[in-house]
């Protein structure tokens, strides 16, 4: 087995040579030739020898303009660019591991964005694999210190390069020495890697049968671990071809180019309106009536076109188009000469086949219709109740493009953080199931909604409150209720502690004994309200007492009157 370029995960031995890929730049954009706009596109790609073929004519058809629109909708919708945050973040917060390690993944998965320049080159970087299906990257590591990691991302055009799948003969070992490693891998029976031809792979290929059929001699072969490929995830009926997501819009956009070709044929033969003359030939022979006929045309007809390329006018009378009139002979017996006017198309603005044809083609791109008409309908920010059934449907499609699109991070930030001796690739084995990313939405669409949501979700922590270490716990209702990530959970503690300390906020423990406090207080206010009253009715009593014993002293400390001599 002769040498590969590029390293593998499982050898750290020292490996030659950098890269056979040439750095490319945002300006050196490859073009394929084979298609220009106005060009039928190969029906359902039945004539196509083999997956180049196909990148050619998806590339084709993303020249026309329902389908550049329909791209850059979908890639909008995908991306989001913010001045303040890079268009995607890694998420972490289901990841079963300690805090240091999680901030070293986060520090790799920041150097793999800058690398990519992601946040500049996002939206070609997403439409390039949309349109071809499939996206390479060769990962350029300094072989003879490893541990430094990925140095550079050399993206490479998908007509360069190939995967390979080479069966090992009987006669040869299964153990193989890759590049004059002293270790030894068990390939089994086939062997995988890839072939990059600076050339690129033409037509001169056979048809594709399997990954074993492009010759292994026409380009330079490169270790599986050196490269970062993400595809699709869409195959044909054999699974040996990957197809894009353009695919199942190939017939379509045929169907609506010739439905636009032919309404304007129709447009230009039936705009105007054309005469027929019937020139009374008597009885004179075929040849004579012939010439008559041309003489009588020729007498009244008048046709002189410019010359753009010698600047002259001349007389085109001999050439008859069917935008003129007509000459027909009539025998005699016949009602003599006669002209007559034959009318224009009378269905020239009927367009209902041709917007049948453009709605189809956009839901072939898994496409809202409702997002590229011309209905001067403003955008609608309704509750959620009023959501479109297109739009949740797009929204779903658009989800399932991140979570597929995300594979190339993971290939990457797994050779990164291997390479670096963060994990070992056992470890990795573990942890790439519960590592997400997290792609912005666009705020302005989603303003009023999170609004919405926001309010809901506090207005149902407020109804599970009371079952906080009943059922509950804080922290569940903070993570799954009111959506909070790990990373955010932890932010708004510092936040709310630091604002505590300063005096801007009561602390939760003061709040819930004043809260106590008032509950034991409602709890017995109406026994202290009876007591209350109670001891309002003794203080009563115990006054009017008083009155009544102040009365009695005032009367007893009354003199009484003397008998009078009179009355002895």
């Amino acid at each position: 087995m002769s040498k590969l370029f590029g390293f593998l995960i499982n050898n750290p031995a020292e490996l030659k040579g950098q890269s056979p890929v040439p750095p490319s730049s945002n300006e050196d954009i490859t073009t394929v030739a084979g298609g220009y706009f106005g060009t039928y596109v190969d029906v359902e790609g039945g004539n196509a020898r083999n997956e180049f073929d196909l990148i050619k004519r998806y590339r084709a058809m993303a020249l026309h303009p329902e389908i550049d629109s329909s791209v850059d909708e979908i890639v909008n919708e995908f991306l989001v660019t913010d001045a303040n945050d890079a268009p995607v973040e890694i998420e972490l917060s289901n990841l079963q591991a300690g805090a240091t390690l999680k901030k070293k993944i986060r520090d790799e998965f920041e150097y793999i964005l800058k690398l990519l320049d992601f946040d500049l080159n996002a939206h070609n970087i997403v439409r390039q694999w949309y349109i071809d299906g499939r996206l390479y990257y060769h990962k350029v590591v300094d072989l003879a210190n490893p541990t430094k990691g990925i140095t550079e991302l050399r993206q490479i055009d998908p007509l360069k390069i190939k995967k390979v799948r080479q069966k090992i003969g009987k006669d040869e070992q299964t153990k193989h020495t890759i590049q004059g490693s002293a270790l030894e891998y068990d390939w089994g029976e086939y062997i995988d890697y890839y072939v990059y031809n600076p050339k690129g792979f033409g037509g001169n290929l056979p048809a594709v049968t399997g990954t074993s059929d492009y010759g292994i001699s026409q380009g330079v072969r490169i270790a599986a671990d050196a490269i970062t490929y993400c595809g699709s995830g869409l195959q044909d009926m054999t699974k040996k071809m990957t197809l894009s997501f353009l695919h199942k819009a190939i017939k379509v956009h045929n169907q609506l180019r010739m439905i636009e070709d032919a309404i304007v044929i129709y447009r230009l033969s039936r705009a105007p309106e054309r005469r027929i003359f019937y020139i009374d030939v008597g009885n004179l022979p075929k040849v004579k009536a012939e010439q008559y006929l041309r003489d009588v045309m020729n007498r009244y007809r008048n046709k002189l076109v410019y010359d753009g390329n010698t600047g002259e006018i001349r007389d085109d009378k001999k050439h008859m188009s069917m935008l003129e009139d007509f000459w027909l002979p009539r025998r005699e017996g016949g009602r003599g000469t006669e002209i007559s006017v034959l009318p224009g198309g009378q269905n020239l603005g009927e367009l209902k086949d041709l917007e049948y044809f453009k709605k189809k083609l956009y839901n072939s791109l898994n496409l809202p219709p409702s997002r590229l008409t011309d209905d001067n309908k403003g955008f609608n920010l309704g509750k959620t109740t009023e959501v479109l059934r297109d739009e949740l449907k797009f929204t779903k499609f658009i989800g399932r493009l991140r979570k597929r699109f995300g594979e190339i991070f993971n290939d990457m930030l797994k050779t990164q953080l291997i390479l670096k001796r963060v994990i070992t690739p056992d470890d990795w084995e573990e942890m790439k199931e519960h590592i997400q990313y997290d792609f912005l939405f666009d705020n302005h669409f989603n303003e009023l909604k999170e609004a919405e949501l926001n309010l809901q979700r506090i207005q149902i922590a407020t109804q599970f409150d009371p079952f906080v270490g009943k059922y509950v716990s804080i922290e569940w209702i903070r993570k799954h209720v009111l959506q909070q990530s790990e990373k955010e959970y932890k932010e708004i503690d510092k936040q709310m502690n630091a604002e505590i300390n300063l005096g801007l906020a009561m602390s939760p423990a003061d709040i819930n004994t004043f809260d106590m406090m008032d509950r034991q207080n409602d709890a017995f206010a109406p026994e202290l309200e009876a007591q209350s009253a109670a001891d309002d009715h003794e203080r009563e009593m115990d006054a009017a007492d008083d009155a009544h014993e102040k009365e009695l002293q005032k009367i007893k400390a009354t003199p009484k009157p003397k008998p009078s001599s009179s009355s002895k």
